[in-house]
């Protein structure tokens, strides 16, 4: 590892033929945002006759290097499904050891955030982040604060997460804005509430993989990948390979129809031409935005 390496974003140059497929791929359509949903880290502890904690520190490495992968085909932003709501239903004793793993990597990134800013890496999160231990609420708000300018590379990492959660708090932050007189029932449309969701500054997804043979989507971005390409790989994420995917883009372009690529984004746009045109809508998102920013930076504060 050297100087521009860091845990999250390793920089290694490709093999001869990670090169060459490379630029096959790039021939063709490239998704601009690829999110995974990264499922087998037990399985693959199991197998191994590990302890399952191993199986979630190789799925962390596993990200790494997909998050290397995704940057050098061309890819511009990756959301990676780290820790579901429902996975605080597992023993106490597994929650505690995921909460130390994200406690320990959170401020691994934090020591070495010089490489996140030289490689212009922005860290996002999505999720109930309430739910979580104060001290990883106040890594979490760390990075974000810091890498927040970064535009060349965002990583969203969905920590207690799912969409129903994600939908029913932005539902009731409307709600509380036309109780409060700061929108009006006629501003309510899908479009705002996309907005108001933890990926409200975020693009949708073109493509989402699911790892470990499932096929189900587990209550994940469900507004968000309506019209996404998804692709199921039996391979348990913590062996998850450069093969996986090249395979899975490869998929994407062979389906990929620009009419629907145009659909799959339309909301937005559409969304950018109607928000001109109320002021309380406009203002109503600042002041999510702000809420968000100032929440982070409260909890950041509480931490020195």
């Amino acid at each position: 590892m050297n100087s521009k390496d860091s845990m999250l974003f390793v920089k290694s140059e490709l093999t001869w033929w990670q090169r060459l497929l490379t630029k096959l791929l790039q021939m063709g359509p490239i998704p601009k945002h690829v999110a995974f949903i990264m499922d087998g880290n037990r399985r693959y502890a199991r197998r191994r006759g590990v302890p399952s904690e191993l199986g979630h520190e190789f799925g962390f490495e596993a990200l790494a290097m997909a998050l290397q992968w995704c940057n050098q085909v061309g890819i511009r932003e990756v959301t990676a499904f780290a820790f579901s709501i429902e996975n605080f239903k597992r023993s106490e004793s597994e929650v505690a050891m995921l909460m130390s793993i994200a406690r320990r990597k959170f401020a691994d990134l934090i020591l070495e955030l010089g490489v996140l800013m030289e490689n212009g890496v922005c860290v996002r999160f999505f999720g109930n982040t309430s739910l979580l231990p104060l001290d990883i609420q106040k890594l979490m708000a760390d990075l974000y604060l810091r890498t927040r300018h970064n535009n060349k590379l965002f990583l969203n990492v969905c920590v207690a997460y799912n969409s129903r959660d994600e939908f029913t708090r932005a539902v009731k932050s409307i709600e509380n804005a036309v109780r409060t007189k700061n929108l009006e029932t006629e501003d309510i449309s899908e479009c705002l509430v996309r907005r108001v969701l933890d990926s409200g500054d975020s693009s949708n997804p073109d493509l989402v993989i699911r790892t470990s043979g499932e096929t189900r989507l587990s209550d994940f971005m469900m507004i968000q990948i309506s019209n996404s390409f998804l692709y199921f790989d039996d391979v348990l994420w913590p062996e998850y390979s450069f093969w996986n995917l090249f395979r899975a883009i490869l998929a994407f372009q062979r389906s990929y129809d620009p009419v629907v690529d145009k659909q799959h984004n339309a909301a937005r746009s559409t969304f950018a031409d109607s928000s001109e045109k109320s002021d309380r809508v406009d203002a109503f998102l600042e002041s999510i935005r702000h809420q968000r920013f100032a929440m982070a930076g409260d909890l950041v504060s509480k931490s020195s």
